[in-house]
């Protein structure tokens, strides 16, 4: 059984960045897909980023240029680098991790996923 534990969240101003790490124990990310999605109150869930297990990307069009997805086998974690918030990027933000071989546009689909992490929450504000 995969677990995942988010980490990094915290209270940033507007047009600052926060890293979050998302670390895995009895799995290998580089088996997996890996994606962040994120939920604000009273909003639904939402695709934020996601890498394949061949390193290929994704990224949801309203972090587009300023998040980036990243995966260090070393340490078995994988990153998402937050820059430029503003206060709509305040959310729960949380790791997901699934098997196969997905087209990149599929990493969007929640259902796809496997495990989850609990999530960490990012504060943005203006």
């Amino acid at each position: 059984q995969v677990q995942l534990v988010e980490s990094g969240g915290g209270l940033v101003q507007a047009g600052g960045s926060l890293r979050l790490s998302c670390a895995a124990s009895g799995g290998t990310f580089s088996d997996y897909n890996v994606g962040w999605f994120r939920q604000a109150p009273g909003k639904e869930r939402e695709f934020v980023a996601g890498l394949s297990r061949k390193s290929n990307t994704l990224y949801g069009d309203s972090v587009k240029g300023r998040f980036a997805i990243s995966r260090d086998n070393a340490r078995n974690t994988v990153s998402l680098q937050m820059n430029s918030l503003n206060a709509e990027d305040t959310a729960v933000y949380f790791c997901a991790a699934g098997r196969g071989s997905w087209s990149t546009s599929s990493f969007q689909y929640e259902y796809l996923y496997d495990y989850w992490g609990q999530g960490t929450q990012v504060t943005v504000s203006s």
